[in-house]
């Protein structure tokens, strides 16, 4: 009898900073040829999959470090704790946990891990490509519109807690 297949899962930061009376969230574009011309709802948390056996917070810390090339705790606020908010599930079944820490970082700086992809399909060749390309910093209204869809949660959960 088949056994079912556990979901993949994810754990990332919703780094947040005020900005005057708003408050912005940063978000990453993915990097790579299919993404190129993507924005709205291509965006994300800084992200990336754990292992059953692995703290999800600790794995969503190291995620952020490897897709923003700086450790978390280098750009929380002073007394910054992460605040869990209630996990997602996209369209591609991947379960998403996730944390909202305040922080502050200019996008310019970040510097992503990279990775090799076969590119074009089924062609044999190989290009190294960044995990994310490019950070920036979003309005809520606005991340909402460019997030991927089912993270659009996180940040419309995230907002209701700042109200």
């Amino acid at each position: 009898m088949p056994t079912k297949s556990r979901p993949r899962t994810s754990a990332g930061i919703l780094l947040f900073r005020r900005h005057g009376a708003a408050l912005e969230v940063f978000l990453v574009h993915p990097g790579g040829p299919f993404w190129t011309k993507k924005d709205a709802g291509a965006w994300s948390i800084p992200k990336g999959e754990f292992e059953p056996d692995e703290n999800p917070l600790a794995a969503a810390k190291r995620e952020f470090a490897e897709e923003i090339g700086m450790a978390l705790d280098t750009v929380a606020a002073p007394g910054a704790e992460p605040r869990a908010l209630t996990p997602i599930t996209q369209k591609n079944r991947k379960v998403v946990h996730a944390w909202a820490v305040e922080g502050d970082l200019d996008p310019a700086s970040i510097k992503s891990d990279e990775f090799e992809l076969e590119w074009p399909p089924k062609s044999g060749k190989r290009i190294t490509i960044p995990e994310v390309d490019r950070g920036a910093w979003f309005a809520l209204d606005e991340a909402v519109k460019k997030i991927n869809p089912a993270q659009a949660a996180l940040v419309k959960e995230f907002q209701n807690l700042k109200e």
